[in-house]
């Protein structure tokens, strides 16, 4: 089920009825209530995948049980790889086995071997990276002993499956997540309205901009070979607010529709396109993903403690592996060690952490050095996306050696076909960094309470008729197929 259709407009309001009117009264009861939501929020998009959520949650509840009978260090290891080759099994299966197979004959037959493997039709469950992710917290935070392995099953089942954030994040931690849903929940009016106010705000950047922004980055991408250099820069910068608005947007609606039931979700993305460096970028953007991938994989590996030669070893395994989350083709690998190239630097001369504040705090104008530090990281970041969005090495190599080209559809042409139509859109995107700006000390670019009532309500009319007038069609999140 999509946050951006009417099938969710229905399913909500009669869950938050039954949740609030009906199971009020008794925790068990609201928790199993969630579950039986949650399943059918995912069932909407294919039934027969609730077995593999089902499954995750099976083995990771029954790995925290033995975990606490077992005080043997050997043995609690083991127990922990179980769960870790289960779970990251799985998940290459239906992910990446096509990818390996592939790449394995390619070599061969790049050596003069011919090896026949057939590939399978293997369809890649939505939020299976998301949900896989955040069992093995669990399970990894038990072995740690920073958490208590649950006896609550239903608690358990409905941390795992939590429909606002199960297919597209934010990966909660179970260490903050799921003792939520041991505790009595009480409907806070104010959290209500400001998690209607951050759904609202969701929906305006998924349909208004990011939908808007997506037809455009198609076009140019899918066509690149027939546009000039200019309108190929014109269409990775689509692009980027395009990924922009409906990564960011889905996590303000999975976090205002969580605190509808009580629930706090931690921030996924800190206003990114403000940042003055790329490990600023990386604190900002998709920040459940980054500090899962830090605390699990990079602090372990030793992170930037030790030479010179650890330090680019850890970088460039985070980037790559994080590349390889997103999907399974070359050009999310390029786009990680891209910015790990990037990165390093920074952390080499020890400037990764120059960057913690809120930029130009207090102030409404940034500094000469601000702008042009964000002008750069923005550059940057524009310019690896493109990898991102390309379909594959090739096509992201074809399309940035077409950037200096000079025949093809120029921005004049592109711009006059349409014309008003991208003029109202470039509106709504200055409209819309307008008011990130604004707020950008805040959890999400539209968090105005305490604004006058008129001028507010008048925002609020504002956003629904433009999502009403201009959205775009029901198109799916771009994170559903990671």
């Amino acid at each position: 089920m999509l946050f951006n259709t009417i099938d969710f407009a229905v399913f909500l309001p009669i869950i938050f009825i039954l949740y609030w009117f009906v199971a009020n009264r008794n925790l068990k009861f609201q928790n199993f209530l969630l579950v039986v939501a949650s399943y059918v929020f995912y069932g909407w998009w294919d039934w027969r995948f609730l077995s593999l959520i089902l499954f995750s949650t099976l083995v990771d509840f029954a790995i925290g049980r033995q975990l606490e009978k077992e005080e043997r260090e050997i043995k609690r290891k083991m127990i922990l790889w179980i769960s870790i080759i289960v779970n990251i099994g799985v998940l290459g299966f239906f992910k990446y086995y096509n990818f390996f197979l592939n790449n394995f004959v390619d070599a061969f037959s790049f050596f003069g071997t011919e090896i026949k493997a057939n590939s399978l039709h293997i369809i890649l469950p939505v939020g299976i990276s998301f949900y896989t992710f955040q069992t093995l917290s669990y399970t990894i935070d038990v072995y740690r002993r920073k958490l208590e392995p649950t006896k609550d099953f239903i608690a358990f089942t409905a941390f795992v499956s939590f429909f606002p954030q199960l297919v597209a994040g934010p990966i909660e931690r179970a260490t903050h997540f799921l003792p939520q849903f041991y505790k009595k929940r009480a409907f806070d009016y104010t959290k209500a309205v400001d998690g209607m106010r951050q759904i609202l705000w969701g929906l305006f950047k998924k349909i208004v901009i990011a939908d808007n922004c997506a037809e455009y980055a198609n076009l140019i991408f899918n066509q690149s070979d027939n546009f000039s250099g200019g309108s190929l820069i014109l269409g990775a910068l689509f692009f980027t607010f395009q990924i922009y608005g409906d990564f960011s947007g889905y996590s303000d609606i999975a976090i205002g529709t969580s605190r509808l039931f009580g629930f706090d979700l931690k921030q996924n993305f800190n206003f990114p396109y403000f940042s003055r460096d790329i490990a600023e970028f990386w604190r900002r953007w998709h920040i459940s993903l980054s500090t899962w991938f830090r605390d699990y994989l990079y602090i372990p590996l030793g992170g930037s403690r030790g030479g010179t030669w650890k330090k680019v070893r850890n970088t460039f395994i985070i980037f790559i592996v994080s590349g390889l989350w997103h999907g399974a083709n070359w050009t999310f690998i390029i786009w990680g060690a891209l910015n790990a190239v990037y990165f390093l630097p920074l952390l080499l001369t020890k400037k990764n952490r120059n960057n913690l504040d809120v930029v130009a705090q207090g102030r409404l104008i940034p500094s000469i050095k601000d702008i042009s530090s964000m002008l750069l990281t923005f550059g940057l970041t524009v310019f690896a996306w493109i990898f991102f969005r390309a379909e594959n090495l090739s096509h992201a190599l074809s399309y940035i050696s077409g950037i200096g080209r000079n025949n093809g559809i120029g921005i004049a042409e592109f711009i006059q076909t349409d014309a008003l139509q991208k003029l109202i859109l470039l509106l709504f995107v200055i409209f819309f960094l307008f008011f990130e700006w604004i707020y950008r000390d805040r959890q999400y670019g539209f968090q105005i309470a305490g604004t006058n009532k008129y001028i507010a309500w008048g925002l609020y009319l504002f956003l629904y008729s433009s999502c009403l007038l201009f959205g775009g069609s029901e198109a799916e999140f771009i994170y559903f197929q990671f």
